[in-house]
């Protein structure tokens, strides 16, 4: 029997056959009263986990897995895995980028479109007995308008493509520092980003670095005619601004797919029609399992061959 491998995430049927047919013994976290009780468990054994980037691996955790070589996120976040402890100990950190992406872009205009275009306040009408006579809201097109995406990364990058070619959208970006290899606009000021935007949205990683980035000022800034779309992490938009936001029309509406502190959802924030809230799903598809799959079980069959990982992490602590 091959490696070791502790997963603190749930395995569907699909990638538990791939990684035992390739030669893996898995152990399922899910099947322990506890992730605490599966580490204890795992302790002398196990040389590598799958996690994922909300519920990461700390420092504490590292150390009760003596062995363990290589930790893998099953997405492309990495913010909860304590990269110091990782590298201090030389242990390879791996993950999953542009698997899901594909889907969390079409999710993103999906959100944009659905919150823009009040779709689920609609379907309601006619469900409960309206038609057009009835329907007095007149909601805004998103082609030629202009788009502003806070993290112009894979995900962010395959937004703006939409955007830009399938929209018509004029697309700006604000990142720490410009991508020379970008032709879309740039704006070193997340502020000035959302003055210029009709529509912003978050593709920025979860982490230290990202929190409350999305403001109260960033959401005057954005103004009563423009929606925000949050498909990076929660963390990145103040929950609390963006409610006394939408309570006050500072904004026109919000469309999310993560929550701040999820997966609790805030009462506040459910009460408002132009809300649209879906359940940290954007990259769920059956594409991106697959691709997620293939790309876990390469970093593994390299690292335990004694070869480069496809998609390393931990040279970026």
């Amino acid at each position: 029997m091959g490696a070791a491998v502790l997963a603190l995430v749930r395995l569907n049927p699909e990638r538990m056959a791939a990684l035992t047919a390739a030669g893996y013994a898995v152990r399922e976290g899910a099947k322990y009263p506890s992730r605490m009780d599966a580490l204890r468990d795992a302790g002398d054994t196990v040389r590598a986990v799958l996690t994922n980037g909300r519920g990461g691996l700390t420092s504490a955790e590292m150390e009760m897995l003596p062995k363990l070589e290589l930790v893998c996120t099953v997405g492309a976040g990495y913010e909860s895995v304590d990269l110091n402890m990782a590298q201090s100990r030389g242990i390879a950190v791996a993950h999953c980028p542009d698997t899901n992406a594909p889907a969390v872009a079409d999710s993103a205009m999906m959100l944009l479109l659905a919150t823009t275009r009040r779709l689920l306040q609609a379907d309601r009408f006619v469900r409960s007995g309206g038609w057009q006579e009835q329907w007095r809201i007149e909601t805004p097109i998103i082609c030629s308008k202009r788009l502003g995406i806070l993290g112009l990364g894979t995900i962010g990058g395959r937004i703006a493509h939409r955007a830009a070619h399938g929209f018509d959208m004029t697309v700006g970006y604000h990142n720490r520092t410009a991508l020379t290899a970008s032709s879309f606009r740039y704006f070193n000021s997340l502020i000035e980003l959302a003055r210029w935007a009709d529509f912003l949205i978050a593709a920025a990683p979860g982490g230290a670095g990202t929190r409350h980035l999305i403001n109260a000022d960033v959401l005057t800034a954005l103004g009563p005619n423009g929606y925000l779309v949050n498909i990076g992490r929660g963390t990145v938009v103040d929950t609390e601004a963006l409610i006394d936001a939408l309570q006050a029309k500072r904004i026109a509406g919000a469309g999310l797919d993560v929550v701040e502190g999820e997966p609790s959802v805030p009462p506040r924030l459910l009460q408002f029609d132009n809300v649209v809230v879906t359940p940290h799903c954007a990259g769920r598809a059956p594409e991106s399992h697959t691709a997620a799959t293939a790309l876990i079980l390469a970093n593994l069959n390299a690292y335990f061959a004694g070869k480069p990982l496809l998609s390393p992490v931990s040279s970026k602590v």
